[in-house]
């Protein structure tokens, strides 16, 4: 059923980067920035929530909003947090086992074509 199905789906990548870039996907990516910054977990949620209802009353994603509009929501935050929103950046930040990291996506795909061998 699944090799029918494979040879159906025609890939859209464009269609695919808008869709994942939809919903403030990279909130949890700056959650976890202030986190790492030494910010407790539940103060990083309040300014996330904040900073995402900013950015929705603008229009705007979280990654288009100004270095300024958002230190409003923690002074942690620096120049840095750009490379921490977007896609790219959002996917390497889960480099272990069975995170999005390219290179554990790679290595997922050469265990499951060993296994299939």
């Amino acid at each position: 059923i699944y090799a029918d199905m494979i040879g159906g789906i025609t890939v859209k990548p464009e269609a695919m980067r808008a869709a994942a870039l939809q919903g403030y996907a990279t909130a949890t990516d700056l959650a976890d920035y202030l986190v790492k910054k030494g910010l407790p977990f539940r103060d990083a949620h309040e300014a996330v929530a904040l900073a995402v209802r900013f950015a929705e009353q603008k229009g705007c994603d979280l990654a288009e909003l100004k270095l300024e509009a958002l230190q409003q929501f923690s002074s942690l935050i620096a120049d840095d947090i750009y490379a921490v929103l977007t896609l790219e950046g959002s996917l390497a930040a889960r480099n272990h086992t069975g995170g999005t990291a390219p290179q554990q996506v790679e290595a997922a795909i050469a265990r499951a074509r060993k296994l299939l061998a």
